[in-house]
């Protein structure tokens, strides 16, 4: 009896082992719930299409990929799903995360548990600097998104504006305060310096705020003609209603992601007050296909399956870096970390060569090189890309709202 007891046992754990080595299991960490829920959303959903298209094509090597997620609310919260995903859920690797906060603290737990991370939207520039060594990321960075901002100012704002000297051009920058908006402001600053623009306002302030009017009428006392904000989404609407109360209608106003590329953004804000506002960002579908080759085939899956157009350019961010990282899967001799990483460090895409627009190869540090976002406009309910004029479906327009 003894032995028969045994006998199943054993054969219980090889099917056990079995089942466990024919899928390719994935953690998925992103704010499902709280305030970035919405753009948390709309990144796994890009996640979520890059899996199903890779098992419909029969998975990594033949093993189906099975996700499974972790809702991040806040850094504690990410470093607990972290946690549960790499020594409960035994996950393989984990993918996310969108928020900046968030993977900066999740990535410490897997880097500590040798889990390979693969970061596909957040975008501060520290969370590559650790000198870790299972983590990588596939977007742009701060110093990406500021570097575009500011120098968009000279080679496309000004022009727009009829302003033959972009120096004489009044800047302030506003930014929450988290980690996304300090390190995106602090390329800003040092950006502007370095090109001669003249920043008049620095101005800080808290994303859960519920009154920015302080910073609207310091923005309006100094004459400021063109706003840089980095923000999220709910301090995005807010800055625009209150601007309206103020009757501050500055010449230009741009974004740094976040908030700015949603379309609930934009209608909770209206259509008719967000028109001209400028957004530097992921790639958005409406871009130039010639520069970005297959996203027509991203917006149609995306269509397909949600029954409606991208909310934001960060799904498709995720779709695009998830594709490539599980290339890197299947050109693996295995799945260890070691061999992973061995396989991403191989990865060369030129860049213009997916469907956002951008390559692929990857520093010693994990980051993408050759990624850089675009600069989009509202312009009639849509987000349309309008620099540079490679990726460009129409021309930037000038002045901001239409009352």
């Amino acid at each position: 009896m003894k032995l028969l007891l045994k006998a199943a046992l054993a054969a219980g754990l090889a099917v056990s082992a079995t089942a466990a080595t024919a899928q390719v299991k994935i953690g998925a960490l992103y704010p499902f719930s709280g305030g970035l829920a919405l753009l948390g959303d709309e990144s796994f959903r890009g996640l979520e299409l890059a899996v199903e298209e890779r098992n419909a094509a029969g998975g990594i090597n033949g093993k189906k990929i099975e996700m499974v997620k972790g809702d991040a609310v806040d850094p504690n919260q990410a470093v607990g799903e972290a946690r549960r995903l790499t020594s409960v859920e035994k996950v393989q690797a984990v993918f996310g995360t969108y928020s900046s906060s968030l993977s900066l603290a999740a990535t410490q737990v897997t880097e500590l548990a040798g889990v390979p991370y693969f970061e596909l939207g957040a975008i501060s520039d520290p969370i590559t600097e650790r000198g870790f060594k299972n983590l990588f990321r596939s977007n742009p960075t701060a110093r990406d998104f500021a570097a575009s901002m500011v120098d968009s100012i000279g080679e496309a704002i000004a022009p727009a504006l009829g302003v033959s000297d972009p120096k004489t051009l009044k800047v302030a920058i506003i930014h929450e305060d988290s980690l996304y908006g300090q390190t995106v402001a602090g390329y800003q600053t040092a950006r502007a310096k370095e090109k001669g623009i003249n920043v008049v306002e620095t101005l800080p302030y808290s994303a859960k705020s519920v009154d920015l009017t302080p910073v609207i009428l310091r923005l309006k006392s100094a004459g400021a003609d063109v706003v840089l904000q980095t923000s999220y989404q709910n301090d995005t609407v807010l800055f625009f209603r209150q601007a309206k109360e103020q009757g501050f209608k500055p010449k230009a106003v741009m974004g740094a992601g976040g908030g700015y590329s949603l379309r609930e953004t934009a209608q909770a804000v209206g259509y008719e007050n967000i028109e001209g506002a400028l957004n530097v960002d992921f790639t958005q579908y409406k871009t130039n296909a010639a520069a970005a080759p297959g996203i027509a085939d991203f917006v149609a899956k995306y269509k397909a399956k949600y029954g409606t157009d991208p909310r934001s350019g960060h799904s498709l961010a995720n779709y695009v870096g998830a594709k490539i990282f599980f290339d890197a899967f299947a050109s693996s001799k295995d799945m260890t970390a070691a061999s992973i990483r061995e396989s991403v460090m191989k990865i060369d895409l030129p860049q213009g060569s997916t469907a956002s627009g951008w390559g692929a190869k990857f520093n010693e540090a994990g980051q993408n090189t050759r990624v850089k976002p675009f600069v989009m406009q509202w312009q009639g309910g849509e987000l349309v890309t309008v620099f540079p004029a490679a990726a460009a479906v129409t021309k930037m327009k000038t002045g901001l709202g239409q009352n």
